[in-house]
């Protein structure tokens, strides 16, 4: 783990951050080119990228603050906006930046549904490098694996300093990984007849049916809630059910056919040719 990745002067350049950014600049470039592969909305992307990662990064930061760390922040107001000490919960980020993308969609006169479908691949490919940020700064770790497998944290950690040299479970590392799976499965998906909103609705089961499951590896806060399960657990219960009576009634109305880049492409050069006559 390198949580300081150099220096200028007396500077720290920290690797959560620097990993952070990047997660968001490749998202919406991941973004852009699903949206002009399917030939709309393309150049709202790099504005949509700023406005949801901002909103995103503000959520991630509240949602951790309030519903993990709140017997810690409520003596310390002040460190409250020291993103770069890490403590940042996906899923408040994921939904302040939704909220963004609702507001700059109605503001812009764009099918909110439509293009949320488009560029959820990129949201969960964003927060699989986003994970990597939480390796390189020691947090998000599971609990120890009582044996001789897991990672090894430095003493410099959070892992460490909660655990000691234990060996403990990989858990932001396979999330991480299983993100990507989520990734290759949505451009899949994406490839079929579906209807409109599906496949965000998809993404959204995908994600937080592994994140329930990998919680219990998860050792970085163990407070209990509703029925013993932790608040992530219980937001991604409820986000898994309630997409799934949404993915079924969406999948009632009228399916959306696939739009290759094939076909797209052809469009446009027909399009082309048109005005050159």
């Amino acid at each position: 783990m390198h949580p300081y990745l150099f220096f200028i002067g007396d500077f720290p350049v920290r690797s959560y951050g620097l990993v952070l950014m990047l997660s968001i600049v490749l998202a919406t470039g991941t973004a852009y080119f699903l949206a002009k592969q399917d030939g709309r909305w393309h150049e709202h992307i790099p504005d949509m990228g700023i406005y949801c990662g901002l909103a995103g990064i503000i959520g991630a930061r509240l949602w951790d603050v309030f519903f993990f760390d709140w017997e810690y922040y409520s003596d310390h107001l002040l460190e409250i906006p020291f993103v770069w000490q890490g403590g940042m919960a996906i899923q408040g980020g994921v939904i302040f930046g939704a909220l963004a993308g609702i507001w700059y969609t109605k503001k812009h006169g764009i099918d909110t549904w439509t293009l949320a479908d488009i560029v959820a691949p990129a949201i969960i490919l964003g927060q699989a490098i986003g994970r990597s940020a939480n390796l390189l700064n020691g947090d998000a770790f599971g609990h120890p694996t009582g044996g001789a497998f897991g990672i090894l944290y430095p003493a410099t950690s959070l892992a460490y300093q909660t655990y000691g040299g234990q060996p403990l479970w990989p858990a932001e590392v396979w999330e991480g990984q299983l993100d990507v799976v989520i990734f290759a499965v949505l451009l899949l998906f994406r490839t079929t007849s579906h209807a409109k909103g599906q496949a965000f609705i998809l993404y959204a089961i995908l994600y937080s049916s592994a994140r329930f499951f990998l919680e219990y590896l998860r050792g970085d806060y163990v407070t209990a809630g509703l029925m013993g399960l932790k608040s992530a657990q219980v937001t991604s219960l409820f986000i898994v059910l309630a997409g799934c009576i949404l993915f079924y009634l969406a999948g009632r109305q009228p399916a959306t056919p696939a739009k290759p880049a094939a076909t797209a492409a052809k469009n446009a050069k027909g399009k082309a040719a048109k005005k050159l006559q």
